[in-house]
């Protein structure tokens, strides 16, 4: 089926009591997992490109130097690969801009094909937080694009998202805040933490969750909160890449436990990247190990040379740009290697996907998502 926005599918999880994983992706490989193993379980799927990760689909290796333009050609051609893949697919698949930057980034998302994008103004005074994510949805809503907002501010580092410290969302305050804005849903801080290395006793504040719910409930507003930096870090993962010489060091993650526990109390999105990068890095050692004359190989020699060299990282972007014009596009490669590397990226994707969607309890709900297209959601903004 087409596309859809991403409000439906969390109002479904809303009825459900149940909560979306949402999964980005920088290559094409990787959308076209995340569908087909949402659609073997029959969960909705939220696919997410990063604001940087469109630039790196654009074509920019250096990515964090990218442009506008370099953006939304990366989101068009993220979009192409969702829409090609999701048009027969028996699920609603939204494509989610993640951290959108600025006005100028969210415009050009919308122009390539996201159905619902995120405006991150939460480093902001809150006016100013409140000023531009207003802005955002009067662009979007009347397009019938979802818009997810944030307050608070999350610890870690993602792309150009970045903080020491956590600055936990205040519930009374992020009422405030949907009511200005008007937003679909809220990014809320309590606890979750941006990148591979979240410490090792993470514990979140789960009363910030039931404050925040409770309190937009009392008002009226449809409360749908989303967690970011929420991936487990899976210590095997992160031990198999160690021992295939890589150097990881103090990686942990957010305890599934700890986070299937805030469901019951209104978090309907789940964010998860590092998870998927842990996983893709892993299958390229293995791979390198099992056949070492891949290390040679004209096409993907390139790409060990560049893990080699950095046995610290574990985001395929830091490996990928020899292949990526390849990599990216997907559709016509002839190169073997360059084949089993994006078979190698889907296989990541499907393990770690497909486990998170046992766990946040979306398998089997595919079919409860009311399916409305950019058109209809015109319209029910406009009736608000």
């Amino acid at each position: 089926m087409p596309i859809m926005p991403m409000r439906p599918i969390l109002d479904a999880a809303a009825r459900g009591g149940y909560a979306q994983g949402a999964f980005n992706v920088n290559t094409v490989a990787q959308a076209k997992a995340i569908i087909e193993v949402h659609e073997m379980f029959r969960s909705a799927a939220i696919i997410q490109g990063a604001d940087l990760a469109n630039a790196f689909m654009g074509g920019r290796g250096d990515f964090a130097k990218g442009t506008v333009e370099d953006k939304r050609l990366g989101a068009k051609r993220i979009a192409d690969a969702v829409y090609r893949y999701a048009k027969d697919a028996e699920i609603p698949v939204a494509l989610h801009l993640d951290h959108g930057k600025d006005v100028d980034s969210v415009k050009a998302a919308i122009d390539g094909g996201y159905t619902s994008v995120m405006i991150d103004g939460s480093s902001m005074p809150f006016h100013d937080n409140v000023e531009l994510t207003r802005e955002v949805v009067k662009y979007a809503h009347p397009l019938g694009v979802t818009v997810e907002g944030e307050l608070g501010v999350l610890a870690g580092v993602e792309d150009h998202v970045s903080a020491e410290k956590s600055n936990y969302t205040d519930p009374t305050v992020a009422c405030e805040f949907m009511e200005k804005t008007g937003v679909d849903c809220l990014a809320i801080s309590y606890g979750t933490q941006h990148g591979a290395v979240k410490g090792p006793d993470v514990k979140l504040r789960k009363e910030i969750a039931i404050a925040t719910t409770e309190n937009l409930r009392y008002r009226g507003i449809t409360a749908l909160l989303v967690s970011h930096g929420s991936s487990s870090v899976p210590r095997y993962v992160v031990n198999r890449i160690n021992a295939l010489g890589g150097a990881i060091k103090d990686a942990s993650g957010i305890p599934i436990d700890e986070l299937t526990a805030v469901i019951p109390h209104g978090i309907r999105k789940i964010n998860v990247d590092t998870d998927i990068r842990l996983a893709v890095t892993r299958n390229f050692r293995e791979y390198f190990t099992k056949y070492p004359e891949k290390k040679k190989s004209p096409s993907v020699g390139p790409v060990w040379e560049l893990m080699d060299k950095n046995p610290d990282k574990f985001d395929p972007r830091v490996f990928l740009p020899p292949v990526m014009n390849q990599m990216i596009v997907e559709f016509d490669i002839k190169d073997g290697d360059i084949l089993d590397l994006v078979d190698l990226v889907k296989k990541g994707v499907r393990e770690v996907v497909g486990t998170l969607i046992i766990q946040f309890g979306s398998f089997g709900h595919a079919d409860d998502v009311e399916i409305k297209t950019l058109a209809q959601m015109r319209e029910f903004y406009k009736n608000q």
